[in-house]
């Protein structure tokens, strides 16, 4: 089957060693600067709670828009479990702005997985009572459209003057930017048809079949679906995969590389757990065997916009490579062309 990937982006995880967070999110930066300077059309940042990683992605991506120019920043997935729609629509609002309308934001819906250890350090009500399905993430959608607050006569009186109340500061086109992470059927119509862009990664829940990639063409298929039933302008849709070609590694690190793939395939092999988990296989080899593997996925031609989804605990030098490889030996054979 064919491709045609017009869009290249990466994902990073942001790691840093507990005694000295400064250096891992300094690292991360200047990857974000490495990836415009070699043309990539985007860069992501996993935001992740407890963890040694970025936990708040706004704030990240607010110093990226100062290092960095042309490049989108994105951010996959902000869980709104832990957020307050209004406030994140402030914050996600005014790094827009500082971009110059370069930001994109990944968006997920349920409990904050972390909730209950958290207890009273996070909650301010019973957590039964609290919605956090799909609808938390349509107020954020909500609260960044180009809405006044009020009646005609309402007014916001301050030292600032005499104003209508609105959602400040105002990010044209943000809400067209809005992403949702797709990894059900169910996820994937509601994305279609509240006019969400639509993420896909490496994890998805089987439902009509234990093959990830037939799965995650059904989670296409039905967002392609739900947007024709909208009768609206077409979203976007993005592809992630785990790939680490190894033409630019010295021995040492290929073998690692190998040796990191090696540990995470026994978890590809059936259905996980009660939700019927299932992972896809990391692209791990030669640029020419990856690109053989990444000719046979079924759900490639469905998509313009590739992903290429860094794996943990790898230092800078790694990533550069993974990267350099990616985008001189691999995304121009899929049809892309740097920036």
């Amino acid at each position: 089957m064919s491709s045609s990937i017009r869009h290249l982006a990466f994902l990073t995880p942001g790691n840093y060693a507990e005694a000295d967070p400064f250096a891992g999110l300094e690292a991360a930066l200047k990857l974000f600067e490495f990836g415009e300077k070699h043309g990539f059309d985007s860069a992501w940042v996993r935001q992740r709670h407890l963890e040694r990683g970025v936990s708040s992605a706004a704030t990240f991506l607010a110093a990226a828009t100062q290092r960095t120019r042309r490049i989108e920043l994105g951010a996959a997935v902000i869980q709104m479990g832990y957020e307050n729609p209004f406030r994140l629509a402030e914050d996600l609002a005014t790094v827009d702005v500082l971009s110059r309308g370069r930001l994109q934001v990944g968006l997920s819906a349920g409990a904050p997985l972390h909730g209950a250890l958290l207890g009273n350090r996070f909650h301010d009500a019973a957590p039964h009572t609290v919605d956090y399905s799909h609808k938390r993430v349509g107020r954020l959608k909500a609260n960044l459209e180009d809405v006044l607050l009020g009646d005609d006569q309402t007014f916001v009186e301050s030292a600032g003057g005499r104003v209508r109340p609105r959602v400040q500061p105002y990010a044209p086109g943000l809400t067209g930017r809005l992403w949702y992470g797709g990894g059900s059927l169910r996820s994937a119509e509601w994305a279609g048809r509240n006019g969400f862009n639509l993420l896909l990664g490496n994890v998805l829940t089987g439902e009509n079949t234990d093959d990830f990639l037939q799965a995650q063409v059904g989670l296409v298929e039905r967002y392609k679906a739900s947007e024709a039933d909208r009768d609206a302008g077409r979203g976007r849709v993005a592809l992630g995969r785990v790939i680490v070609p190894l033409d630019g590694a010295d021995t040492v690190t290929r073998k690692r590389y190998r040796e990191f793939a090696a540990g995470r395939v026994e978890r590809t092999l059936a259905p996980q757990g009660e939700r019927r988990t299932l992972f896809a296989n990391d692209l791990v080899g030669s640029s020419d065997e990856i690109l053989e593997r990444l000719r046979r996925d079924p759900v490639l031609p469905l998509v313009s916009e590739l992903r290429v989804e860094l794996p943990y605990n790898f230092g800078s030098e790694d990533y550069e490579q993974i990267l350099t490889d990616l985008s001189r030996r691999i995304a121009p054979e899929l049809g892309w062309r740097a920036a």
